[in-house]
């Protein structure tokens, strides 16, 4: 080869690496992720994973979270679950936005300066107007755990078990100004175990959501999931109002897969509870309990003798409350106010040959 021509080669080679060396690299796209409570670190924990791939498209540009509040039995004011995570992985704390309300002035302000192109939610428990679904420019994406038009509302999973369901999932929909009404993007569903609890349920859910999320986000930007997203048929939604504390009472009245389904669906919070006579036939006395009800399963063996119809008995490692239409629960774990959770072998031995009586 002579030398001119790989003087030239060198040139082409060299001039090639020079220019790579100073194109910037594409503008990644920011997205803000809103969230509050633990299983919202989930999805959180996904897209940062997701970020920082060589190939990744997108980047977190900024979190907004519920404002910190007093939490646990020490009552402490405390970030978010949400925030507590995005610091502990090094995230700057002038990127985690806490607005009382995602409509406040000074905050939509610092997320149009952001200019984020996706907004993604997954739990942050906070009304979004219109005037912050206009910001970003793909829209704003929830995780919602149901299968859409189904259970709407604030409370999916604990009002479906409460429902009995056999099957619930989670979809992935467009945000709109009507509650959780927007077209669904993804969607996947799951059969539903009869003995499992909210907890268990919300976050199998949302770890499957963020899966759902990551896969469409390339679909999501480039637009093509804001024209193939299917509209929700509102003739077949249902609601799933908030839960009020007073609906924790157990009534014995109703029968037993009410009842089991409550239990699971309340777990976490507010928990389930009855009240109980404990009644001492040497002295005389009665004594007034509160249990909180943490365990239970539907008793196969319904056969309750005359007379003990109000008694609670006890019966292979389970306390078995009589309940309506014949049936019986049978609860396996309990609470009282203060005390750790027993199992009921524990509690029935504490009694000491005490009768115990439903209220």
């Amino acid at each position: 080869m002579n030398s001119a021509l790989m003087l030239r080669r060198f040139i082409c080679v060299n001039a090639s690496a020079t220019l790579s060396s100073v194109t910037p690299s594409p503008r990644k796209k920011p997205l803000i992720f809103l969230g509050s409570p633990k299983v919202s670190v989930t999805v959180l924990e996904a897209l940062l994973d997701a970020s920082s791939a060589p190939n990744s498209s997108f980047e977190v540009a900024g979190i907004v979270t519920q404002p910190p509040a007093r939490r646990d039995r020490g009552r402490k004011v405390l970030p978010s679950p949400v925030a507590q995570y995005a610091l502990e992985k090094g995230l700057p704390s002038d990127l985690i936005f806490s607005p009382e309300k995602a409509g406040d002035e000074a905050f939509l302000s610092t997320l149009r300066d952001l200019q984020p192109e996706l907004c993604v939610t997954a739990a942050y428990g906070n009304i979004l107007p219109t005037k912050f679904l206009n910001i970003p420019l793909h829209g704003t994406v929830n995780i919602h755990p149901s299968l859409l038009p189904l259970y709407r509302g604030a409370a999916p999973v604990q009002r479906a078990l409460q429902d009995g369901v056999e099957e619930t999932g989670v979809s992935l929909a467009f945000t709109v100004r009507k509650l959780d009404a927007g077209a669904v993007i993804a969607s996947k569903s799951f059969q539903v175990d009869d003995q499992i609890k909210a907890p268990e349920l919300l976050s199998l859910l949302f770890s499957e959501g963020s899966k759902l999320l990551i896969r469409e986000l390339p679909s999501i930007f480039d637009g093509s999931a804001k024209s193939e997203a299917v509209p929700q048929d509102d003739s077949k939604a249902t609601l799933a109002p908030k839960i009020a504390p007073d609906e924790a009472w157990l009534s014995f009245d109703q029968e037993a897969f009410i009842l089991h389904n409550k239990v699971r669906a309340f777990a976490g919070w507010p928990g389930t509870r009855a009240k109980v006579l404990v009644l001492d036939d040497k002295s005389g006395q009665q004594n007034e309990l509160e249990l909180k009800i943490i365990t239970t399963r539907i008793c196969q063996s319904t056969e309750v003798l005359n007379g003990e119809q109000d008694y609670v008995t006890f019966k292979k490692g389970s306390l078995v409350f009589p309940c309506g239409g014949g049936t019986a629960l049978e609860v396996l774990e309990v609470q009282l106010p203060g005390k750790k959770a027993i199992d009921a072998t524990a509690f029935w031995n504490g009694l000491r040959g005490q009768k115990l009586k439903k209220l």
